[in-house]
């Protein structure tokens, strides 16, 4: 299996090195493929400036071989060129933006099977913000207003995003809704990635992970390795 990396969002920017950093070497180092999936901010037309700005982010930091393929909507993410440049990549990192879009999307496609054929082989999948959201067993949509299946990278976790500035509002209520399962609060250029098998996080960057479950909250600060 390979390495799954949560962002809390404002990526692109400062401290979000250092947790892009340790995915690039998880991914075997600067000449592993990058490839961004940038469907979350189709809705309203961001997604070419979206997928340049990660290029032009992880290519600053050393990055030899990163691409933004089109995906942007369901017909894209059932694409076989799109599902074979996900299958052949290292990293696969996707943007943040509109969240239940984005589940909606990437959910039964053939993009989302070659990235987990990807992960399978010891890949790392990583999103931010929203891109986050998604890869858990569930997501809150706040469009909506609602508690929605996301794609169970991560089994009983939701994550909340932005947690230092608004995120961490959400928690009271779904606290309430699903008291059973891990909410994941990661603050805004902060990351955390796991070891593969062994279920052992570690939070890099700005920011501290909190992590909400059985009645307690804990805060998780660069350099000290937590479970889920």
């Amino acid at each position: 299996m390979g390495y799954v990396l949560l962002e809390g969002g404002a990526e692109f920017g400062g401290r979000m090195r250092d947790p892009d950093l340790r995915g690039i070497e998880r991914a075997g180092g600067f000449a592993a493929p990058i490839r961004i999936i940038p469907a979350a901010a189709a809705p309203d037309d961001n997604h070419q400036r979206a997928g340049k700005n990660g290029i032009r982010w992880f290519q600053g930091l050393g990055a030899e071989n990163v691409l933004s393929v089109p995906l942007i909507d369901k017909t894209s993410a059932n694409d076989d060129n799109v599902s074979q440049s996900l299958r052949a990549a290292r990293l696969i990192y996707v943007l943040g933006g509109f969240t239940h879009y984005l589940g909606q999307t990437l959910k039964d496609s053939l993009a989302w099977h070659a990235v987990m054929d990807a992960y399978r082989k010891g890949a790392v999948v990583a999103g931010s913000s929203a891109g986050a959201m998604v890869m858990c067993q569930m997501y809150f949509d706040p469009g909506a207003g609602k508690i929605v299946d996301g794609l169970n990278l991560v089994p009983n976790s939701l994550v909340l995003p932005h947690h230092d500035t608004f995120g961490k509002g959400w928690a009271p209520r779904l606290l309430r809704e699903i008291p059973d399962v891990t909410l994941i609060g990661i603050d805004e250029q902060t990351g955390m990635l796991n070891d593969g098998d062994h279920n052992s996080w570690n939070a890099y960057g700005a920011g501290t992970v909190t992590l909400y479950r059985g009645g307690r909250v804990e805060t998780h600060p660069p350099g000290k390795a937590f479970s889920l």
